[in-house]
C-alpha cells in the first residue's frame, strides 16, 4: 500500500530481504518486538495486524469444540474439589461406554 518493495521494507525493518520474504510468506513468525518495529516503520498501531480476527475466532471452532470450552470453563469454576472429582469420574465411566 505504501509502494515499498521487499528490500525496502527489509532495510527499513532492520532484516534481510529473505527474512523478510520468509516472513510475509507465513515460513516464519514474526516476534511481538519486530511485529512493533514493522508497525511504526508503516505508521500503523500495533492493533492494525490483527483487525477482524475477533469476529473469525468464534466462527472457525465447531460447535464441538465450543462445547469443550464451555465444559472447561464451567469445570474450572466448580471450587468444591469433591463435586470436580466427581464429574470427573462420570466423564470417564460415559467415555468407557462408546
Amino acid at each position: 500500500m505504501l509502494g515499498l518493495s521487499q528490500q525496502q521494507m527489509a532495510d527499513l525493518i532492520g532484516v534481510t530481504y529473505q527474512q523478510a520474504h520468509k516472513y510475509e510468506r507465513g515460513i516464519n513468525r514474526i516476534s511481538a518486538g519486530r511485529l512493533f518495529e514493522i508497525a511504526q516503520v508503516l505508521g500503523v498501531p500495533v492493533g492494525f495486524f490483527y483487525e477482524g480476527l475477533e469476529n473469525r475466532r468464534g466462527s472457525d471452532l465447531s460447535a464441538r469444540q465450543r462445547m469443550c470450552l464451555e465444559l472447561a470453563r464451567n469445570f474450572t469454576s466448580i471450587t468444591n474439589e469433591r463435586h470436580q472429582e466427581a464429574l470427573s469420574q462420570l466423564a470417564r465411566v460415559l467415555a468407557a461406554e462408546e
